[in-house]
């Protein structure tokens, strides 16, 4: 168990599934207070498991992280539960795939408005309370879309360069508080999303030169990455783990890829 964790108080948005349940899994192994949320019922399932596997203290809350309202009760309810708030982990995200002239304006609104505009409530919310506190760590999920664009989802790497620029800004405003705040850019990770990835993706560069099945474009892609493997949810925990941690207190404004090595930037 990592001690520096025990009696912290860890918000983390997107947390029934993927690399936000692998987020919260570490979180209640090293013996923190979670506070797990999803738009989805789901959150109640994995909550109630890590409960069970490490009798964590978890409050499961569904909540929709572009509803302002629902975001500001979201922490007053954790501060309200648990006295403080430590660390709050902006990890809700989604994804649409699509060629530029078929994509409509509503899927380009809805990724900003999740993946941007919510990252950017949560962090405001949270860092209310820790500016009363005078400590505290915002951790943004960005992607390595926020480092550079991909085919099929300019909207998804215009909301993931966006939480870089909301990271960045805020690490220097929120600094006099010792509130420090940074992100990290996922690569190819082991997920559902990834699953989704590779499946309508695999659908539009299919073509009658070369037809992708199940699983056969992320293979190929995996071959690109240093590492040779795609990652764990449990990679991405790791690091996140560490940017929580005192350790970590004199790192701020940083955005971190966690890809295996495949971009360098």
């Amino acid at each position: 168990m990592n001690r520096e964790q025990r009696g912290k108080t860890v918000v983390i948005t997107g947390a029934c599934r993927g690399i936000g349940a692998g987020i919260a899994a570490r979180f209640a192994r090293d013996g923190a207070r979670l506070v797990m949320v999803s738009n989805a019922d789901r959150v109640f399932t994995t909550a109630d498991q890590l409960q069970q596997q490490y009798g964590s203290e978890i409050l499961a809350l569904q909540v929709d992280v572009t509803d302002e309202a629902a975001v500001q009760q979201l922490y007053q309810q954790a501060a309200q539960r648990f006295g403080q708030i430590d660390v709050s982990i902006q990890n809700a995200g989604v994804i649409t795939i699509d060629r530029f002239d078929t994509m409509p304006k509503s899927d380009f609104e809805r990724i900003l408005a999740v993946n941007t505009t919510g990252v950017w409530l949560c962090c405001r919310e949270a860092a209310k309370y820790m500016v009363q506190q005078r400590s505290g760590s915002l951790i943004n999920t960005s992607s390595g879309q926020g480092r550079q664009g991909f085919i099929y989802t300019p909207h998804y790497a215009a909301s993931k360069m966006g939480v870089i620029g909301i990271t960045q800004s805020l690490a220097l405003e929120l600094a006099p508080w010792n509130i420090t705040v940074n992100a990290f850019c996922p690569g190819i990770i082991e997920s559902e999303m990834w699953d989704y990835n590779d499946r309508v993706w695999g659908e539009i560069l299919s073509s009658e030169e070369k037809t992708y099945g199940k699983g056969e474009l992320m293979a190929e892609w995996v071959k690109n990455i240093p590492l040779k493997r795609a990652g764990q949810p449990e990679d991405v925990a790791g690091l996140v783990a560490f940017l929580a941690s005192d350790d970590a207190r004199y790192i701020t404004g940083q955005t971190i890829n966690v890809d295996g090595g495949l971009i360098f930037s």
